[in-house]
């Protein structure tokens, strides 16, 4: 922390102390608060500090922001301030806002609070942001009716469109399940060659191991999937495919690495040794509330959606 400096009454020092508070910011990026100043120029009065961030302020040096229920001091991003130009004062603060909120976006009503203006001010900036092309509004997948706002030139992320496994906000389940399917007959048969390629146990349950790389290639190749999968989308599907005890991973150390760099997932598809008991395969076999159930109950064999959804299948 830098030393408290000697506060005068000429105006040389009232810039002193100016460039003191923009160093401040440059310092926390993520903005200063009154108590952070006062803490590093104790020798500044009330009316100084005032004067000071008042005309960093109006000169458009700094910007003034709601974090919770303190308002903190953050230095002027020009790159921001050039985009929202010609916009008043409450524009570039809640273009400011939706910057910060990067690729996730953020909802009206966090606008709101963050900006603490009322929400008949808030709709009408947005229009005037959408309209210079400056935001945009994205649905999530989280809420279908509630919008979330990025600047206009972001990808959304994937909590917010869902990724590959989504479309228009419609959770693909049929495309998720073709794909359980092709990646399980991919190690399946990866794991056949191996059993008639190698005579040991042990080098049999080796050779049935396959990188995620090449699961990944194998999908891709397909050509299944209207959208670029990655490799993370073939990770979860194979982690599905674990849950349900159709395959096993092991991680192995790769060479010319470090940390998780230096670690590779490798995959392959077992057998049960045990078959499942009829009783787990029935809803009652895994209910949480199975000991609450009973005939007129709130939970009842008559009234369960579950056990009607088994029978009918």
């Amino acid at each position: 922390m830098a030393a408290a400096v000697a506060v005068k009454e000429e105006p040389a020092e009232i810039l002193d102390l100016e460039i003191r508070i923009i160093e401040l910011c440059q310092e926390q990026p993520d903005g200063i608060t009154d108590a952070i100043i006062m803490k590093d120029l104790p020798l500044c009065s009330p009316q100084q500090r005032v004067t000071c961030i008042n005309r960093l302020l109006s000169t458009g040096k700094i910007d003034l922001l709601r974090s919770g229920n303190k308002l903190i001091y953050k230095l002027k991003d020009p790159d921001a301030a050039s985009q929202a130009k010609g916009g008043d004062h409450q524009e570039k603060v809640v273009y400011q806002i939706i910057k910060e909120a990067n690729n996730k976006g953020i909802w009206i009503r966090d606008i709101r609070y963050k900006s603490n203006l009322l929400l008949t001010q808030v709709n009408k900036i947005l229009k005037n942001l959408e309209s210079k092309k400056l935001i945009k509004a994205v649905k999530s997948v989280a809420a279908s009716k509630k919008k979330v706002y990025m600047l206009y030139d972001l990808e959304p992320a994937q909590s917010v469109t869902g990724g590959a496994w989504y479309s228009d906000q419609d959770f693909e389940s049929e495309f998720v399940e073709v794909l359980n399917q092709q990646c399980f007959k991919f190690l399946e048969q990866k794991a056949a060659i191996a059993r008639d390629t190698k005579t040991d146990p042990i080098a049999q349950r080796n050779a049935s191991f396959t990188p995620l790389h090449d699961v990944w290639k194998f999908i891709s190749e397909l050509g299944i999937s209207k959208v670029q999968l990655t490799k993370e989308d073939i990770e979860t599907i194979l982690n599905t495919l674990i849950f349900d005890g159709k395959l096993e991973c092991t991680i192995v150390a790769s060479a010319g690495g470090s940390g998780d760099a230096g670690r590779s997932k490798l995959y392959r598809a077992i057998n049960p040794l045990v078959e499942t008991t009829g009783l787990m395969r029935m809803p009652c076999g895994s209910c949480p509330v199975f000991d609450k159930c009973y005939e007129g109950g709130a939970v009842s064999p008559t009234t369960c959606i579950y056990m009607k959804e088994w029978l009918d299948s």
